[in-house]
């Protein structure tokens, strides 16, 4: 009888595993969460002793592109990712149909605009060419760095995240946007001394060995309530998980706030005050 009961729960074990299905079975006692190499899962790695005292053990995978976290974590097998802005967010969701949301900002990679060929954006000669990125949710924040210099004018009425260069209505330096460029490989693009100034996302210029807060011609400001925030973001269902909740309450604290800013001298930027 002892084998047959043995053997009816390895059964009854074996369905169970099958309902669930693979990359949801997450135990209660940790966090699957998806991140970029730099600076995300650096950060996830300096607060994982803190959840570890929260019974938390935080398992973090990285990813080395911008479409698998999101497909990931809709499929089950994360918990979170981190890697994002809102308007990638929203981008995602409205393009694949998806449901994930936003639970927190973290940090903010600012913008900025590097050339080795003048040193304030003012400078930029007439018909200057500017290189960026392919990912367009960045062109809002890189025209708004044009734009406060006094260089360009967006049109009335498109917000700074849907902006795009199409929306330029005054550009008297005659200024050439050229898009397309993988954004990993913008900082050697900015080495080799390419175009007139080159736009590059922090993570990047930091993976790199730049120092944005000294190198950049303009960077971009730190607010808390900045839509280019990096935020962690969670299927819509998981949004009240306590361990969920946990988490976030360490990234948004002031010691690992302070970290940040003091880690990446001001390369990366926090979303709160410390």
């Amino acid at each position: 009888m002892k084998k047959i009961g043995f053997f009816l729960s390895l059964i009854v074990a074996f369905v169970a595993l099958l309902v669930i299905g693979p990359g949801e079975a997450h135990s209660k006692n940790s966090l699957t969460i998806g991140a970029s190499n730099v600076p995300h899962a650096q950060i996830l790695n300096h607060i994982k002793p803190e959840l570890e005292k929260e019974g938390i053990h935080l398992n973090i995978r990285v990813f080395q592109d911008y479409v698998l976290p999101n497909k990931a974590l809709a499929s089950g097998e994360l918990d979170a990712n981190y890697f994002q802005t809102i308007p990638f967010l929203n981008q995602w969701n409205k393009q694949n149909n998806g449901h994930l949301v936003d639970v927190g900002a973290v940090h903010l990679e600012p913008m900025g605009i590097y050339s080795k060929k003048v040193k304030r954006l003012q400078d930029l000669k007439d018909n200057a060419t500017i290189l960026v990125s392919n990912n367009a949710p960045d062109y809002g924040r890189i025209l708004q760095l044009f734009q406060q210099a006094g260089l360009i004018k967006i049109k009335k009425g498109v917000s700074i995240e849907q902006a795009n260069f199409s929306d330029i209505v005054s550009n008297p330096k005659h200024l050439k946007f050229k898009t397309g460029y993988e954004p990993k490989l913008l900082p050697e693009i900015y080495e080799n001394g390419e175009g007139d100034a080159v736009a590059i996302n922090a993570n990047y210029a930091v993976q790199s060995g730049l120092n944005p807060k000294k190198q950049a011609i303009a960077l971009q400001k730190s607010d808390p309530h900045s839509p280019y925030n990096n935020i962690v973001a969670v299927r819509k269902e998981d949004r009240n998980n306590p361990q969920i909740k946990k988490l976030m309450k360490i990234l948004e604290s002031k010691p690992v706030q302070k970290w940040i800013y003091d880690h990446y001298k001001g390369g990366v930027v926090p979303a709160h005050k410390y």
